[in-house]
């Protein structure tokens, strides 16, 4: 077993990483279905919430059906992080997550995310004041270092520590790298050996199947394993996995009407959420990605794009649902 703080997690827990305009309650929904062990909202703005931001007030809503999880914000300045804290706090999530590692150029600009690679000093100053701010356990995401020739994630993850963090993620590439290269798990295996290390150490950074996942979980001895971009699209990942360890045998692929159900699920949700209109509008990144390798969606993806109503929704599942079966039968 796992613990941050009070929260007990899985033996290897499985998380669902925070992507922003991913990781909203709906898509986070169907991954705790297909097994995700712990998930995080999509990263806050500590400025925004204390602005009262709608958008950043949005990304507060956590539902009972998602415990444990995490709400995760990011910020350069330590007065604004630690009343953002306080103001997470109040909606109960299970804990608070800072984020040291989103490398997008307008977050960095502001000396909030990745920016604060460069200054080990201020990110600590940071995490101490969120720390000090909130009852709740507090957990860090971040990356190796600012570039190859600035990785300094072992004295980050001994300095982070002695804050008082929970655990800590670390996205085994550099800012420099983006999402781009192959990341390097090596890095995490020199902290998990490291005999000072006593919170838990979760990696994250390619992990897109099961092979690998096991791989990683062998080869590296971290204490869990962090899957972001791999689930979208895709939230039976989290299960294929877990299937996988137990067993070394593969899950079935899901099938066509698990792909329609799931998609069905997730505009409902949405709806639920955002109402009809603004949660169908934000489906439609979703779709392609719920059929990738699915030969002739094409021919449906327009439909899927132009559904404004869930009457609509449900009628194109219909039709995609029958074209499906007919060519599976031809076939």
């Amino acid at each position: 077993m796992i613990k941050i703080g009070n929260i007990e997690l899985p033996e290897f827990p499985l998380l669902l990483a925070p992507m922003e305009d991913v990781s909203d309650p709906p898509f986070r929904r169907l991954c705790k279905m297909h097994g995700a062990d712990l998930m995080y909202s999509e990263f806050i703005s500590s400025e925004g919430l204390i602005r009262d931001a709608i958008k950043s007030r949005k990304k507060l809503d956590i539902f009972d059906y998602e415990r444990p999880v995490g709400i995760q914000i990011f910020g350069g300045d330590e007065e604004a992080m630690a009343m953002s804290a306080r103001i997470v706090e109040t909606v109960n999530p299970d804990l608070v997550d800072i984020n040291f590692g989103c490398p997008v150029k307008k977050v960095v600009c502001k000396g909030a995310g990745a920016g604060v690679l460069k200054d080990i000093d201020l990110m600590v100053r940071l995490t101490k004041a969120v720390v000090r701010s909130t009852h709740l356990p507090v957990t860090v995401k971040t990356r190796l270092g600012w570039d190859s020739t600035s990785i300094n994630i072992d004295e980050v993850a001994e300095r982070l520590q002695e804050t008082g963090i929970k655990a800590l993620t670390i996205h085994a590439r550099t800012r420099a790298q983006m999402y781009k290269g192959e990341a390097d798990w090596e890095h995490i295996s020199r902290i998990k050996q490291n005999p000072n290390i006593e919170i838990p150490i979760f990696g994250n950074g390619d992990i897109d199947s099961s092979e690998k996942a096991l791989e990683y979980k062998q080869k590296y001895a971290c204490d869990g394993i962090m899957i972001g971009r791999a689930a979208i699209g895709y939230p039976w990942i989290f299960n294929e996995i877990k299937h996988f360890f137990r067993t070394g045998e593969h899950l079935p692929e899901p099938t066509i009407s698990d792909r329609l159900l799931a998609v069905k699920q997730h505009a409902e949700w949405s709806v639920e959420w955002k109402g009809e209109r603004l949660g169908l509008v934000e489906m439609r990144q979703h779709y392609s990605n719920y059929f990738r390798g699915v030969p002739h969606f094409k021919e449906f993806r327009k439909k899927f794009l132009e559904v404004f109503t869930l009457a609509e929704m449900d009628a194109l599942i219909s039709e995609t649902q029958e074209f499906y079966t007919h060519y599976q039968e031809q076939v």
